[in-house]
């Protein structure tokens, strides 16, 4: 199998099957599944997922027995993959599946291929959110990253499965991968409005948690042993 799909879904009925058969168009010539991750939703978001795999054979699901959170759902998805490399996109719709045979082919020059949403289609008060929270980011981390809260990105499993866990990690990836002596780079992508369903984030959620959680990792960084290889004779 070429790649594994994560999708971490709450409350995205919707969503689901726009999105199932916009990755099936833009993965045909390769070997993939698709993963829904339902992270406790309490509409018919499962039942929809189950729904698509009388056709689309690719579909997995895996469910939350309560809401846990993105990168718990995440984390979920990634360990329960079969392939070597993964791509994550939002279940919201805004991230354009057509990127991801773009971000996959970047593979070969990094263990972590960003998205960079470089036109955002959201309404101006998430972009400011966005701006500042990917500013004070970059500036205290240095990750060279211009958008970490990017949700589309192709990333090597093996060294996913060796970061540390936490709620909120995925907002933390380049820096992460960084740490663990990965190589990260960015992939200009396309953003897409929001045309189903509705934000489960608020102004608290994706800035000052966020920021919050920054020193966590400034901390995680501070103790680290970059590049570390073990081999056996």
């Amino acid at each position: 199998m070429d790649i594994s799909v994560v999708i971490p879904v709450c409350n995205e009925v919707d969503n689901v099957g726009p999105l199932a058969r916009e990755i099936v168009t833009a993965l045909s010539d390769r070997e993939f599944e698709i993963i829904f991750v339902d992270d406790g939703s309490t509409d018919d978001t499962a039942a929809a997922v189950r729904a698509l795999r009388k056709d689309i054979p690719q579909v997995r699901l895996l469910s939350h027995s309560f809401r846990s959170g993105q990168s718990a759902a995440v984390c979920s998805g990634v360990r329960h993959a079969r392939a070597e490399w993964i791509a994550t996109l939002d279940g919201d719709g805004q991230n354009d599946p057509a990127d991801i045979p773009t971000l996959y082919e970047a593979r070969h020059s990094a263990e972590l291929v960003m998205g960079n949403r470089v036109q955002r289609r959201d309404t101006w008060l998430r972009h400011v959110q966005s701006r500042v929270a990917n500013g004070v980011r970059g500036r205290l981390l240095g990750d060279g990253t211009p958008d970490t809260g990017c949700g589309i990105k192709v990333m090597r499993r093996e060294v996913f499965m060796d970061l540390p866990r936490f709620d909120h990690m995925h907002r933390f990836l380049p820096a992460l991968f960084l740490r663990a002596g990965a190589r990260v780079v960015s992939v200009p992508v396309a953003h897409r409005p929001r045309e189903r369903g509705a934000s489960k984030y608020g102004l608290f959620d994706r800035l000052w948690v966020g920021i919050v959680d920054i020193f966590g990792v400034m901390w995680l960084r501070r103790r680290a042993k970059p590049g570390l290889r073990v081999t056996e004779d």
